[in-house]
């Protein structure tokens, strides 16, 4: 896959922690660019947000037509039959961008992984097969879809990560959310799990709560 293009926010000169968040299906960077002043940081926080845009490829459940996406989606059955190849291309790629990040001077325990949907499945897959220590993972409102072929890195398997869904999403139930967090337990890690009464989107309060996460495990 090639170089992935992406927006860059810095909340203030020389930052010292990096969050890459990963829109869903048929979004863009764009899609969570407007949450950074909602987070809540610290006035002297130095943060280096990227947002990047998922390539545009054909997608089966849009009819074959292309749109914006990490993979092929087949089938939005329960078990959401999806192209592992392509989520693992889409993991490797924001891989490089994590490695550029240390390259630029944040430490990788600094650098939070961030996913909503279709990009929270490929924060699954590159945080917890990154094979040096991430601060964190953020899954907003999707679903483990490489749990029984991920590469487990060593460095990650105390990794926090935090769990977040709708209790009224009718794109990815409620359910896969619950699901993710018993196959990461399977794994031997312990997510945090929290629910909002919304559909398949971000709220104010989940908002609030990635912001507390970021103070927490980046700064």
């Amino acid at each position: 896959m090639q170089e992935l293009q992406y927006i860059e926010i810095e909340t203030n000169p020389n930052p010292t922690a990096a969050v890459i968040w990963l829109h869903g299906l048929g979004a863009s960077g764009h899609d969570f660019e407007p949450v950074v002043p909602e987070l809540g940081l610290p006035q002297d926080a130095a943060v280096r947000f990227l947002f990047p845009h998922a390539p545009e490829m054909p997608v089966t459940i849009n009819g074959g037509m292309s749109m914006p996406a990490w993979y092929d989606i087949k089938a939005m059955d329960i078990d959401r039959v999806v192209d592992t190849e392509q989520l693992k291309a889409s993991a490797d790629a924001v891989a490089r961008m994590v490695d550029r990040e240390i390259e630029r001077g944040i430490p990788a325990n600094r650098i939070i992984i961030a996913g909503f949907s279709q990009g929270g499945a490929v924060a699954y897959e590159l945080g917890l097969s990154y094979p040096e220590q991430l601060a964190g993972i953020l899954a907003l409102s999707t679903y483990f879809a490489t749990a029984n072929t991920l590469e487990p890195a060593d460095a990650n398997r105390g990794i926090p990560i935090n769990v977040y869904h709708g209790t009224f999403d009718p794109v990815v139930p409620e359910s896969l959310g619950r699901r993710s967090v018993e196959q990461l337990q399977s794994l031997g890690h312990q997510p945090r799990y929290e629910t909002y009464p919304m559909e398949h989107s971000v709220c104010l309060e989940e908002v609030q709560d990635i912001g507390r996460f970021i103070r927490e495990h980046a700064l």
